[in-house]
């Protein structure tokens, strides 16, 4: 199943409404649209012009093959380095725009600093495209999970600033050419 294909969910299913960020359900039935496919979430439009994320362990409510519990990051035999941050930060998408984080210039700073010889703590200072979406949490706890489970990680703090604002000059030319900018 690909971008654009409708799906009738075969059960009801929790979501997150984008952009408010709230937790609601879908009733099995209900007709979507899948807009975007990335990684382990997928957001769906609905015949009545709502959108939400569904999470990657319900995939199979939209027929498609449900995420396995999150196997090893893909750094995990490796040795810890700052490049793996910023890997697995380009995992996390916005729900809306079908470009990472990174790309789309959300990082606004990390900071790694050693705990103890073979532990670290992360910073992480993050902005979102709007300062009223609700989907900043949903992003925060994102990033804090995947972060979390790189090697000799013990500690996680991201926090969401906006300031300063986030603005278009803040996207790789990457995301502008992939988005048409």
């Amino acid at each position: 199943m690909s971008s654009g294909s409708h799906a009738n969910l075969s059960r009801t299913c929790e979501v997150i409404e984008i952009p408010s960020g709230i937790v609601s359900t879908l009733a099995e039935g209900t007709s979507v649209r899948i807009m975007q496919s990335r990684g382990d979430s997928y957001t769906v439009w609905t015949d009545y012009g709502q959108m939400y994320r569904i999470e990657g362990k319900d995939a199979d409510a939209i027929g498609l093959q449900p995420a396995t519990e999150k196997t090893a990051v893909p750094h995990e035999a490796a040795e810890f380095n700052e490049q793996m941050v910023w890997d697995i930060l380009k995992t996390v998408y916005d729900p809306e725009i079908p470009v990472n984080i990174v790309d789309l210039g959300l990082i606004y700073s990390c900071k790694i600093e050693p705990l103890d010889q073979d532990s670290r703590k992360i910073d992480i200072q993050m902005s979102m495209t709007a300062p009223g979406c609700g989907m900043g949490n949903v992003l925060k706890a994102d990033v804090e999970s995947r972060i979390s489970g790189l090697p000799s990680v013990k500690a996680v703090n991201v926090e969401v600033v906006f300031d300063p604002p986030w603005d278009m000059s803040r996207m790789s030319e990457a995301a502008r050419l992939q988005l048409g900018f």
